[in-house]
């Protein structure tokens, strides 16, 4: 429940969910279990936390429904895909493509700090312009390709599931990147995102038998009652922090964990 709590905050304070945290740990715990059975036990978390965390968000009037909504339609093949396929993933591989995808996108992050400030009017075919207000009165406007966006989801949905991360690591990043999002507007309709394509995983998970009435199902349910309140204290922490603040924690934390899985993949 601890480290329940601690994935739930982290998480939901960068738009993440979690996984990226949990799953990590999980393979540092039980380095002989395979993949798929952490992947399905961390989306489950991930799934739960999520919807803490949209709660939270909603309350603030951070969430973007009306692009989460296709986003989230997007997501529904890769994550039925990515649940699938993990099944077929040695463990070693999967390490290191863990690794990979996690520095990858934080080397970006560092690469590019600026990507918070990025509001450029977008132009071309199938353009949305949103305007967000929040609970404290703060306004978002920003524009973006609907269809980018979704086919985005789409690939987004696929990893998450294939690597049960829940896709906000990667997704928050590519929105406040390529589609213009603004870090917080991100970071909580990410959080919605998530909810729905943790939950399309881990149903797939449970069809097939991952998941169980055994010692899997407790762990579970454990962290996801550590993750709950974690997620409404990230949820509050991230409306107190600036965008560049929470791009940064995210990419510290992304390196880290790359450093430690890629040692261990490659048998150090």
């Amino acid at each position: 429940m601890i480290l329940g709590f601690i994935v739930g905050a982290f998480g939901t304070l960068v738009g993440a969910g979690g996984g990226f945290v949990l799953v990590p740990i999980l393979l540092l715990i039980y380095p002989d279990e395979d993949p798929e059975l952490l992947t399905a036990i961390s989306l489950l978390v991930v799934c739960v936390n999520a919807a803490s965390g949209s709660v939270a968000y909603g309350l603030q009037r951070r969430i973007d429904y009306r692009s989460g909504w296709w986003f989230v339609l997007g997501t529904f093949p890769g994550a039925v895909a990515g649940a699938v396929v993990v099944g077929f993933v040695p463990r070693r591989l999967f390490d290191a493509i863990f690794a990979a995808v996690l520095g990858a996108v934080g080397v970006y992050l560092l690469a590019r700090p600026q990507v918070q400030a990025i509001a450029e009017p977008v132009r071309g075919r199938g353009v949305v312009r949103r305007m967000v207000r929040d609970a404290s009165g703060n306004t978002f406007v920003y524009s973006y390709q609907l269809w980018k966006g979704v086919l985005i989801s789409a690939g987004v949905g696929f990893l998450s599931s294939l690597l049960g991360i829940g896709g906000g690591i990667l997704h928050v990043p590519i929105m406040a990147t390529v589609l213009h999002f603004p870090v917080h507007i991100a970071t909580a309709t990410s959080q919605f995102v998530l909810m729905f394509m943790a939950a399309e995983g881990s149903a797939v998970h449970v069809l097939q038998g991952v998941i169980g009435w055994d010692r899997s199902l407790a762990q579970a349910v454990l962290l996801a009652a550590g993750a709950v309140p974690g997620a409404q204290v990230g949820a509050r922490l991230a409306h107190r922090l600036r965008g560049s603040s929470i791009l940064r924690a995210l990419a510290g934390a992304l390196l880290l964990v790359a450093v430690r899985l890629g040692l261990k993949a490659a048998g150090m």
